[in-house]
């Protein structure tokens, strides 16, 4: 049960990012209702820090008010390819600093995680996307730079979750798979203008696999640089 005692400003910034990458990455859906209570019963907070994510979620733009507390804004069409073209240029870059700054260990990291994309079978839908939501995240923590991450997450990550996934085929993991080993090339020779051009090229690909899956528009037709 939530509890109404005063809680740390900490808990309030732990429930936001929880929020917040539940929204980004579509396990929290378009126009799902967002209720302050039955938040805090899932998360096991009180009411005050999901409150405060709320309106901080509001102000970032990825909910809105409704009769009864919240919703999960819906972005149009055009509002995901602005989003769309905003990551490949934010999640490039950060792939070209992860290739000149990322310690060992980082791109260690970045290796590993593809290494076990590389055992999974198409049927394996949670863990796609979660080795997947893995793979990005530790490229843009060997980038260095948190503001560049914050942008890239604000940016939103429309582009593979749980239901891109169940849609798909092993085909669509075979080139997600491919893109990820010609980043993790880059990466390995500390080739950041290569590292910049294969992310690009991955996300304006896998665009184009959610534009053909959702029917919601054309696909991004952007030469990578």
């Amino acid at each position: 049960m939530p509890h109404d005692d005063p809680l740390p400003s900490r808990l309030s910034s732990d429930v936001y990012n929880v929020l917040r990458r539940q929204i980004v990455t579509g396990e929290l859906r378009p126009n799902q209702p967002l209720i302050e209570l039955d938040l805090a019963e899932r998360l096991q907070v009180s009411r005050t820090p999901v409150r405060e994510c709320l309106q901080r979620l509001a102000h970032a733009g990825l909910v809105v008010p409704r009769k009864r507390g919240w919703a999960v804004r819906e972005f149009t069409p055009d509002e995901i390819r602005q989003n769309a073209e905003l990551r490949m240029a934010l999640e490039g870059y950060a792939a070209s600093l992860a290739a000149i700054r990322g310690s060992p260990s980082d791109i260690a990291a970045i290796v590993a995680i593809h290494e076990r994309r590389l055992t999974l079978r198409s049927s394996d839908e949670e863990k796609r996307v979660k080795t997947n939501r893995d793979f990005h995240d530790a490229i843009m923590r060997a980038s260095g730079n948190g503001r560049l991450t914050d942008a890239i997450y604000h940016s939103g990550q429309f582009y593979f979750n749980a239901p891109i996934a169940r849609a798909t085929t092993g085909e669509e993991l075979k080139l997600g798979n491919a893109d990820h080993a010609l980043i993790v090339a880059a990466l390995l020779k500390r080739d950041g203008a290569a590292a910049e051009r294969a992310m690009r090229a991955h996300i304006q690909r896998t665009f184009a696999v959610f534009w053909r899956v959702t029917g919601l528009a054309e696909p991004l037709h952007v030469q990578p640089r």
